[in-house]
């Protein structure tokens, strides 16, 4: 019985199994993630070479004219040394990690999880996953609210990879796309996508891309050559916050 109870768990019959358990779901970037990793050993005795947590979403990549999506890894935690656990055990792991600033929030397409590995050795890996809800902090909250009360109706979110000259520590940005349904903006402008790059110290990089509506035959070259886009950046604070719509109607006025 032992023997194949060992074959067995070696194919993943009857192995230690992981299951994460988070103190919640919902977490703003910079925040740290708590919880515990619960080990509940199999038929037989195993040696588990790591358990580490690994922060995934997902992105846009092109090539050859053609869109597909890849999973990405935005950090991996390891919580522990090579150990041993016995048939039927039970062992618990505490861990808590720091959300990087740079991952994205969930909206729209951007989904991000968590997935709990256990490595073991000569066995099947182990595996757990658990979704996060990643929302703005107070300071992306009045950016995107501001947005909104300009007119502005989010259409799309979804993480692309970036070129080069846009990319931080990941390989791409999460691009949020709005139309303009009310308000001065409507009718002058397509749309208006907006990138956050925000940093540990409490500062918020945006860049917005005005992309100009065709008006007049000058109007219709441009959009054609592809130049009726225009990039800017716009870096904001908290103490920003009072200002903070007057601020982004500005930057999208002047080049609108």
């Amino acid at each position: 019985m032992s023997f194949f109870n060992k074959v067995f768990a070696s194919v993943g019959i009857g192995s230690a199994a992981v299951d994460t358990k988070l103190e919640k779901d919902t977490y703003m970037p910079g925040e740290t993630v708590a919880g515990a990793v619960e080990i509940k050993g199999g038929n037989v005795e195993q040696q588990i070479d790591e358990i580490d947590l690994t922060l995934n979403t997902t992105y846009l990549r092109e090539s050859d004219d053609r869109k597909y999506t890849v999973t990405a890894t935005i950090d991996k935690f390891r919580l522990t040394s090579p150990f041993m656990i016995k048939a039927n055990e039970q062992k618990e792991i505490p861990f808590s990690f720091q959300i990087p600033y740079d991952t994205p929030l969930s909206i729209g397409k951007s989904k991000i999880w968590v997935t709990t590995g256990l490595d073991i050795k000569g066995g099947i890996d182990s595996s757990d996953k658990d979704y996060l809800n990643v929302v703005p902090n107070p300071l992306m909250t009045a950016v995107l609210n501001n947005i909104d009360a300009l007119g502005f109706r989010l259409r799309e979110a979804d993480c692309e990879e970036a070129p080069r000259r846009l990319r931080g520590r990941l390989p791409f940005v999460q691009e949020l796309e709005f139309v303009p349904t009310t308000g001065a903006f409507r009718g002058r402008i397509d749309e208006l996508e907006v990138v956050f790059f925000p940093s540990e110290n409490g500062m918020l990089d945006i860049m917005f891309q005005v992309d100009r509506r065709a008006r007049g035959l000058s109007g219709l070259f441009s959009e054609a050559m592809g130049a009726d886009e225009t990039n800017v950046r716009l870096k904001v604070t908290n103490a920003d916050i009072p200002n903070m719509k007057g601020k982004i109607q500005s930057v999208i006025q002047r080049y609108s």
